[in-house]
């Protein structure tokens, strides 16, 4: 599973620190569907159960849709399906998110639909640079509003500069895990997943066709707004 290799574990959820659990505390508002995906995501085994989004991320997410009135949305990286439904819950009725994934063997579908949001979702499976591919191909460039990035890190960049086409001007990109850890800063870690974040981070950094922010959200959150 090439494309479910998030096991950082720098996330509000999982963390000690009491200002963290404070925030979370007074901040989320869950329903019933998104407690059930996070108690399944915790139930698989291994790393799996490390690899639900950060739930302050996605609310975060939620906020930002609907501010800036988005209606067209990408996730690459859906694994249980926790942000997905996140997402689509703060879409109008007329919105649509596209899911794409490697697999859909633990994509909680049956809890999309029972929370109504089910006709807002279409899923895609297979590898994630072909399936944006084919939406550019599908759609044309500059066809989506928001494109939130959290697969393989080794194709990162191959990610981003396709939601570059994908992404209309003034539409927002979302790279997760850019802190990966803190191993980011790690210059003996050589590892493959953290040299692809290194490499997304110089790359977005320097990138003059966005304006970016980036925040110490969930494992690391960038955003990136195309001009």
């Amino acid at each position: 599973m090439p494309e479910h290799n998030n096991t950082s574990g720098n996330k509000s959820q999982e963390s000690s620190d009491p200002i963290d659990r404070y925030v979370m505390d007074h901040s989320l508002r869950l329903i019933a569907e998104q407690k059930e995906i996070i108690e399944y995501t915790k139930s698989l085994p291994g790393y799996l159960s490390r690899m639900l989004g950060s739930l302050d991320e996605a609310q975060f997410f939620q906020v930002i849709i609907q501010l800036m009135g988005f209606k067209r949305c990408i996730e690459v990286g859906t694994f249980t399906g926790y942000t997905a439904l996140t997402i689509a819950l703060a879409l109008p009725s007329d919105g649509q998110l596209i899911a794409c994934d490697i697999s859909d063997e633990y994509i909680r579908q049956d809890l999309w639909k029972k929370a109504g949001v089910d006709k807002k979702i279409t899923l895609k499976v297979g590898p994630g640079v072909e399936s944006l591919k084919q939406l550019l191909k599908e759609n044309g460039p500059g066809s989506f509003d928001f494109v939130f990035i959290d697969a393989d890190k080794t194709n990162y960049l191959n990610y981003y500069q396709l939601a570059m086409e994908l992404v209309r001007s003034n539409g927002l990109i979302a790279i997760d895990n850019t802190l990966w850890d803190g191993k980011v800063i790690d210059e003996s870690d050589t590892n493959e997943n953290t040299v692809a974040i290194r490499q997304i981070n110089d790359f977005v950094r320097d990138d003059q066709r966005v304006d970016i922010s980036f925040l110490r959200l969930g494992d690391g959150t960038t955003l990136c707004r195309k001009k």
